[in-house]
């Protein structure tokens, strides 16, 4: 199982995959989502449904694939996720706290708790770095994780042009 960031879906909605440009890679998508291989979290969901665009419909019409973090075991690692951020030595406010009020955290517990891989376009930091990034608590966690052009070549995924 694969757990797709926000920044996933809304950078490929506003740079390489437009929706009306490139529906194929939207299409693979939802094949992925049918499939059960590629999903993301509610608190992503929340994100992405918050505005009034065509990704914020697209999403909405696809809530049946969003897994729940409500359940005991993501929370308790959703709370080993926010005091390793908050002890830290290096991470520093007001990074912390962004971090945990947003959905990257809950991303994390859910990927622990089902041993899935993140999707994310975030790219690691270093050690002394005072934000926050997913890649560096992935590490922390011992969870995989891959950009979204590293899922497409697991995929093996060809967007073609159609004959004219």
């Amino acid at each position: 199982m694969y757990l797709l960031d926000a920044n996933t879906y809304i950078q490929a909605k506003n740079f390489y995959y437009r929706m009306t440009t490139v529906p194929g890679f939207w299409e693979w998508l939802d094949r992925q989502m049918t499939s059960g291989s590629v999903g993301t979290i509610s608190p992503i969901f929340d994100e992405l449904t918050k505005g009034n665009d065509r990704l914020s419909g697209w999403a909405k019409d696809r809530k049946a694939f969003v897994l729940s973090v409500d359940d005991s075991e993501t929370q308790a690692v959703f709370a080993e996720v926010a005091e390793d951020v908050v002890n830290h030595a290096a991470y520093a406010e007001p990074h912390t706290s962004a971090f945990l009020d947003g959905a990257d955290p809950w991303l994390i517990a859910k990927a622990k708790t089902t041993g899935a891989t993140v999707i994310t376009h975030e790219r690691r930091v270093g050690s002394d770095s005072k934000k926050v990034k997913i890649p560096n608590l992935c590490d922390a966690f011992s969870i995989p994780y891959h950009s979204a052009y590293d899922l497409m070549d697991l995929f093996e995924v060809k967007l073609v042009l159609a004959p004219a």
